[in-house]
Parts: C-alpha cells; structure tokens; sequence
C-alpha cells in the first residue's frame, strides 16, 4: 500500500462568498478613496507649482491650544492626526485578517506575510545599497517599503483594468501586512525623546478604552471623546501619534457571533473607511504632496543617491520583493498557482505595490526633519517613483486585461439573479432545477415564436 501523496494547495484560488463579498465591498471604498487622493495630490501639485507662497501660508498655518501641546500645523495636524483615522482603519483591517481573513490560518497566511516582508525589505536593501555607492544619507531607508493600496486601487480604476478577486485580495493583504510593519518602523524608527509620563496616561487610555469594549458598553460619545484624549497624550508622549489608532483598532472584536451579521470591528471600520478614505488621506496628500516640480527638481532626483535609491527601490525593490518571496514560498509549500492565472500576473500586482504614497510621504517627512529641502526631494522621489510603478505595472496589467476581464465576468455572472455568483452555486440542487426552469422557460418561448414566424410565412406564401 503506497503512502498518500501530500496535497497540494492552490495560491490565488478562490475565495469563500463571505471573504469575496468582505473583500468587494472594502475595495470599492479604496478605490473611490484613491481617485480623491489621485486629485488632492494633483491639485495639491498645481497649487505648490503655480502660488507657492499661499501654498506654504496655509500648509504651516498653527492652530490649537498651546497649553495641551497642540499648538500644530495643517500640515502636522493632517500627518498626525488625520492620518491616525486611516491607521485606525488599518489596524481594524489587520485584526479582522488575523481573526477572520486570509491570515487566520498560519499556513496560508505564510506566502502572502513573507511576501510582504520581502516586498519592504528588497527596497530598504535597494535603498542602502545605492546610498552605499554614492555616499548618501542611510536615513531614508524605510522610505520606499511601503505600499498605498488606495493609490494602487485607484491606478486599476483609471486604466480600467478587471482584475481576478484573488489578485484583488492578495494586493490588500499584502498592503494590510505593509501597513503593520509601517506601523513598527515608524514606533521603533522614528521616537526619539519619550514623556514617560504622558506615555503612561496613554495607556491608561487604552486600558480604559479595551474594558468598556469588553463589557461591551456602547455609544459613540463615550469612544469618541476617549479617543481624542488617547490620541492627545500619544501626541505629547514623543511616539507618533499614528500608534493611536492602530492601538485601538486592533482591540475591536472582528470575529462574528452567533446572530450578528457584521461584528463590531467590521461594522466600525465600515462607518469610518469613506472618512479615512474620502477625507483623511486626500487632506494628508493636499498638505504633503505639494513640492516643486522643475526640470532641476527632476534632475535631482534621478542623480542625487537618497533620491534615486527611493526611486528604484519603489520601482524595482518592491517588484522583484514581493514576486521573490511568493515564487520561493510557493516552492517550498508545494503552493500551486491557480490554474487560471500565470506568474507574469503575480509580478504584474508586486509592480503595482511599488505605488507608495501615503505612508512613504509621512516616513519621508520623519527622516528628514532636519533636512527640509532633502525632505520635499524625497516627497519627489516618491511622487514620480510612484508615478513610474504605476505606468510600468499599468502596462503588464493591460496585456492579459482580456483574460482578466474573462474571468471577472465568469465570477460575477448570476444567471438565476438570486444575488449569488453562479460559480459559488454549482454544488447546489436548488440551483440546477431553477436554471432548468429558466431554459425551459426560454425554450418554450422559443418554440411559441417558431410557430408565430411559421404561420406568418404560410400567410406571405398563400394566394393574393
């Protein structure tokens, strides 16, 4: 008796109904999110290029009480706090992946969490490497390792491209595991001086914050305000404001109990994401993506090494990152690619996770604080670096966009129109017997019509 061979799984099969629905309707919000963020950084170009000086007014303009410590830019005030509503809904995304999502089982979730990792560690060893040649600043490292999913979504948008759900899905897990180890870079990075004191009130904060949840008290005016103070103390503490949000989103509950439709953390991050998306990032872009874009400022960044290295390592670091480490991990997990696809689609979607444009302009900024004219050259680098992904990655996407458009059309057909992709219904009787009753409803039909056409033609054949 021979032994049983091992089973193979299958990388970027398909997803449950629930996980598909899940991943559709978080899409859709991105996407839109992106296109508003696509124009802010337009409008936010036009403006720096064209009235500098009103431009710089608005963006350093201080508001806030002094005596709390927030006494803080527009600038400051989009990066630190407005972005922190965005971490808020990553660290949401994050729990519901681990509890619920494609990282709920360590198995599958090794190929798309090794990804990711490779996918930020190839453009920081990009980044390096060229700095190590040409004799630049190493500070700017993690510039280049992060992904902007709203962006990448919005480029999809525009090309017009349809991608797989499965292509889909995989590019927002890679971006949920960026966002993450963003998130302990810029904790671990970028904290220089620490108040103990007001560090220890935030968690305070978070502890309070944790137990009404488990006691499952409700109200939005009891969280909100609780928030706000949580997020003021980060801010006096010396650690990125961001930490915050993350903090609070991973303590909802995402997994669903018997009778819930959506849990808590989903039902949350459903009301929050059009704030994130359709007005915190786009405000950050507008106050963040506004430098100069001359001939020399292009010049600059294609010969200057921090500059460059953020650039290739957008546009080569990520690509070659993320494909590296799926085709590797896929190997040694005996991983099968779904039939459907091919490996030239999985490096097509790692160049489209070389967009990084939030989360790169933001660690950009805390690099170079010193250096405020090195810091608007690297907002540049990740402007066009970003702008060069997506051209590139635009480009592979559109030779297969047939077959893409192929098998989206194939995952969305309803032709019993019960709400339900017939592809999740064909182990289904109910199914079968009410396609049956459809054709030969339509058979019928037909078969009336014949009769109709021949009683017509035996009339125009008869007498006069």
């Amino acid at each position: 008796m021979s032994a049983p061979q091992n089973r193979r799984s299958t990388f970027l099969g398909r997803m449950s109904l629930p996980e598909r629905n899940f991943i559709a309707d978080t899409l859709r919000a991105e996407t839109v999110g992106g296109v508003l963020l696509l124009a802010a950084s337009v409008v936010a170009l036009i403006w720096a290029n064209t009235l500098s000086g009103s431009y710089e007014s608005v963006r350093d303009f201080h508001l806030g009480p002094a005596s709390l410590g927030l006494d803080l830019s527009i600038q400051h005030w989009a990066a630190n706090g407005l972005l922190a509503v965005f971490f808020f809904v990553a660290g949401i995304e994050l729990k519901r992946e681990l509890v619920a999502g494609e990282l709920r089982d360590p198995k599958a979730a090794a190929l798309p969490v090794i990804a990711a990792v490779c996918g930020m560690a190839m453009p920081a060893l990009v980044y390096v490497v060229v700095n190590a040649i040409g004799g630049g600043s190493m500070e700017g490292w993690a510039v280049p390792t992060a992904t902007d999913i709203a962006f990448a979504l919005a480029v999809l948008a525009v090309i017009g491209t349809s991608l797989p759900s499965a292509l889909r899905a995989f590019l927002l897990t890679l971006a949920v595991v960026d966002d993450l180890f963003a998130i302990l870079i810029i904790a671990v990075f970028f904290t220089s001086k620490i108040n103990f004191l007001a560090l220890g009130f935030a968690f305070v904060g978070l502890g309070v914050f944790y137990l009404l949840l488990r006691k499952g008290v409700r109200g939005w005016y009891i969280y909100l305000p609780l928030a706000l103070v949580i997020w003021a103390l980060m801010e006096n503490s010396g650690v990125h404001a961001t930490i915050a949000g993350v903090a609070m989103g991973l303590m909802l509950r995402c997994s669903r109990r018997d009778g819930e439709e959506h849990s808590p953390g989903e039902h949350i991050e459903h009301l929050v994401r059009p704030l994130s998306a359709g007005l915190a990032v786009p405000l950050f872009a507008l106050f963040s993506a506004g430098v100069s874009i001359s001939g020399g400022a292009v010049h600059e960044v294609f010969t200057r090494p921090e500059t460059l290295g953020v650039v290739l390592g957008l546009i080569v670091g990520k690509a070659l990152g993320i494909f590296g480490g799926t085709w590797v991990t896929a190997r040694f997990t005996k991983a099968e690619l779904n039939p459907d696809l091919k490996w030239p689609d999985v490096f097509a979607v790692a160049s489209l996770a070389g967009i990084g444009f939030t989360v790169s302009l933001l660690i950009g900024e805390l690099a170079f604080t010193e250096d405020l004219e090195l810091a608007d050259e690297i907002k540049a680098s990740v402007l066009i670096g970003s702008l060069l992904a997506a051209v590139f990655a635009g480009i592979l996407l559109k030779v297969r966009n047939n077959k893409y458009r192929g098998l989206w059309e194939e995952e969305e057909r309803d032709e019993d129109q019960d709400g339900i992709p017939d592809i999740y219904e064909q182990d289904k009787p109910e199914y079968h017997l009410r396609m049956a009753a459809i054709l030969e409803a339509k058979a019928a039909e037909h078969r009336r019509l014949a009769e109709v056409a021949a009683d017509a033609r035996t009339g125009d054949d008869g007498p006069a």
